[in-house]
């Protein structure tokens, strides 16, 4: 809920600090006083769109900060871990700066953020009922997803939007596959020739790197040769190094004995230098046996290297992808061949995901419908009281064209009105005037409070244009409303401000320097008798309005 709203700066209001607690908080005051700028003040940081004019006359910035202490897991606070801003269980405290020249900066815990992400927050913490009101319960978007929650069709949802992404994945599969498959028949000629092509030449993985290779060595197999010949004859001029290597090893080990372990090590290292020398050796003429000069040879490797490299350039990839590329078009060619099964049981696997799906859609069709007609009965209670007596409500569940299907079933729903006897009902907003708007939301807000995960409902002179038995009513409403949850009202109704559990008074005061302010004033219950009887009497408060307000009051 809203725990405190610090206002600065904004038109006549110059610093402001205001705290609010649970239940049923109303503002009263004279026309004029001024509570419109405490909504305006809320609204701007609620990411409403903003006005350079709010900004106090003279000073250089406006600003408005809103603490809310939404429980762990409201959807505020899962919106902020979307964007990265994990608050725990701390106060969401919500700031905007207006600059004159009508700059605006957002702050959510003092960390910038975008306005339109202010806006989404605000959403989500705060709902106003006015006469101008254009999102919440007016906007047909939410009206499916309401009627929902009112009737707990939350795992049936769940059960339809599993089976609409069955379906949709199956639909996808088998629009992929024709389109291969229409493909692959377009191409068909080309990919038999491709595939002889490919199958003549028969391409081995790592062949590439192999043919070059042994290119390189044959090309240069004369010099490497007689460089290979050239180290032979070192090694085995004037008699072999090995024998060399062994005859010294044995000079040596004969007086090993004499040399106090001296010798050892040269010994060791003869030894192993002969047996690498020897090594070397066979090494160098089995290399040397395996160079072919033989320039037919040659023309073959040279012929199949540049053989799978033309194919590479014609087939546009690498010579090592040629083996896959054969692979894919026998593949191809293999699926236009067993085309006809496959798409058909992809055909059949999307038909019985449709089947499913439009099943599960229909059983939340009949449930929103029988939903439908408890929702209206119970605003229909809810009317008369209100002098809406002559006003019929409801929800209208109507299907849609396939084309409009979605997770969410087949029907659109739509909340709608009739004010007078006779007419045909339309949408809430557009035939609903100022103030029976305002009754209609009250209504609504009443029948639907136990399923709203909005803490906290402003409304904004919902009592216009009524008195006596109907704004006793309302009063008895809102104050229904708030023992769940947070409920502020803007009221003219002593009926209304009765029933708050607190009350602000909004007035316009001198101050030095012969300007005007706004200011509020929390009223204790001294106060609120005073107030209340003023809005009975008017003017000159007398005995009889104190004694009528006592009486309000309870």
């Amino acid at each position: 809920m809203l725990v405190q709203l610090a206002i600065r700066d904004v038109v006549l209001i110059e610093r402001l600090d205001l705290s609010f607690g649970s239940g049923l908080s109303v503002f009263t005051g004279e026309t004029g006083a001024g509570k419109s700028i405490l909504l305006d003040s809320l609204g701007l940081a609620l990411g409403a769109r903003a006005e350079f004019s709010l900004v106090r006359h003279g000073a250089a910035q406006a600003s408005v900060t809103a603490e809310f202490d939404p429980p762990p897991g409201h959807p505020a606070r899962s919106l902020l871990s979307e964007q990265d801003m994990d608050t725990g269980d701390l106060p969401l405290v919500l700031r905007r700066v207006l600059t004159a020249d009508g700059r605006s900066r957002a702050y959510v815990n003092d960390q910038p953020v975008s306005v339109g992400l202010l806006r989404r927050l605000g959403d989500e913490l705060v709902e106003v009922h006015g006469q101008f009101d254009s999102h919440g319960l007016l906007d047909p978007a939410t009206h499916q997803a309401v009627l929902d929650a009112f009737a707990g069709l939350g795992e049936p949802r769940r059960v339809v939007q599993s089976a609409w992404e069955s379906w949709r994945q199956t639909r996808t599969r088998r629009a992929e596959a024709e389109a291969d498959f229409a493909r692959a028949r377009a191409e068909e000629e080309g990919l038999r020739a491709l595939s002889e092509d490919l199958t003549a030449l028969d391409p081995k993985s790592g062949e590439d790197a192999q043919l070059a290779a042994s290119r390189a060595v044959m090309m240069h197999g004369e010099k490497l040769l007689e460089a290979m010949n050239a180290a032979l004859a070192a090694l085995t001029r004037n008699g072999e190094v090995e024998a060399s290597l062994r005859s010294a090893q044995r000079l040596l080990e004969r007086v090993a004995e004499r040399a106090e372990g001296r010798l050892g090590p040269v010994i060791a290292a003869l030894d192993r230098a002969a047996v690498e020398a020897s090594e070397a050796t066979g090494l160098l003429e089995r290399a040397s046996s395996e160079i072919d000069l033989d320039p037919r040879h040659l023309e073959k490797v040279e012929e199949r290297l540049f053989a799978l490299r033309a194919a590479a350039r014609r087939h546009a990839v690498e010579v090592d992808a040629l083996p896959q590329l054969r692979d894919r078009v026998a593949r191809q060619l293999a699926a236009l061949e067993g085309g006809g099964d496959g798409l058909a049981r992809l055909a059949r696997e999307e038909q019985a995901a449709r089947a499913a799906y439009v099943a599960a859609a229909r059983a939340l069709s009949k449930a929103r419908a029988g939903a439908a007609r408890t929702m209206d009965q119970a605003v229909a209670v809810e009317l008369p009281p209100l002098k809406l007596e002559k006003a019929t409500f409801v929800t209208r569940v109507a299907p849609q064209d396939e084309a409009a299907w979605g997770p969410h079933g087949l029907d659109a729903v739509s909340f709608e009105v009739a004010t007078n006897p006779g007419s045909p009902p339309g949408p809430l907003g557009k035939i609903a005037s100022g103030g029976e708007l305002s009754r209609f939301m009250l209504a609504l807000k009443v029948v639907l409070a136990r399923i709203s995960p909005i803490p906290s409902l402003v409304f904004d002179e919902v009592d216009s244009g009524i008195g006596g038995a109907v704004a006793a009513a309302v009063g008895d409403r809102l104050a229904r409303l708030a023992e769940g949850l947070q409920v502020l009202v803007v009221t003219h109704s002593p009926q209304v401000a009765a029933r708050g559990r607190n009350h602000f008074r909004v007035a316009k005061r001198e101050v030095p320097g012969g300007k005007v302010a706004t200011t509020v004033d929390a009223l204790d219950i001294p106060g609120r008798r005073e107030e209340i009887a003023r809005m009975l009497a008017g003017e000159t408060i007398t005995d009889q309005a104190r004694a009528a307000a006592d009486s309000l009051m309870g």
